[in-house]
């Protein structure tokens, strides 16, 4: 997973096809590929955006991580997260896995989230002291219930 911040600040996000909800750019690992080609190329494949600079994060796992995909499976995710602020390209969804992509401030996140997306957003917010609210009531749970 990445979380993409702009000059202003704001954090990039987009719109799953899948489930309708708003998480952060990432994906699956290819074979061979290290958790950082693997970023690159998530990105790269949903946004057409490529990034110049990684920074390590955090990593997650556990029941939080939950993920029911619409066509039935359902998986605990393992997330490897990096912040890249410096990336270039023009912000454009791929449609065959976004319907929109956007940045937002963190004040003003849009109110769906998709939910294995959530403990990134939440310490990402609370490491720039932005977590004044708490963004549970606003889990998108379209493909989440179990």
């Amino acid at each position: 997973m990445l979380i993409v911040i702009d000059e202003l600040d704001r954090i990039l996000m987009q719109q799953r096809n899948d489930n309708f909800c708003w998480g952060l750019p990432g994906g699956t690992m290819e074979l061979g590929e290290t958790l950082e080609e693997v970023a690159r190329r998530e990105l790269w494949e949903e946004t057409n955006i490529t990034a110049i600079e990684l920074t390590p994060f955090k990593l997650y796992s556990g029941k939080e991580l939950y993920y029911r995909y619409p066509h039935g499976d359902e998986v605990y995710n393992v997330v490897a997260t990096y912040i890249c602020k410096q990336f270039h390209g023009c912000l454009q969804g791929n449609p065959d896995e976004v319907l929109d992509a956007q940045f937002f401030s963190p004040s003003e996140l849009p109110e769906n989230c998709n939910a294995p997306d959530l403990p990134m957003i939440q310490d990402y917010l609370r490491l720039i002291g932005e977590d004044k609210q708490s963004r549970k009531g606003n889990v998108c749970e379209d493909y989440t219930n179990r």
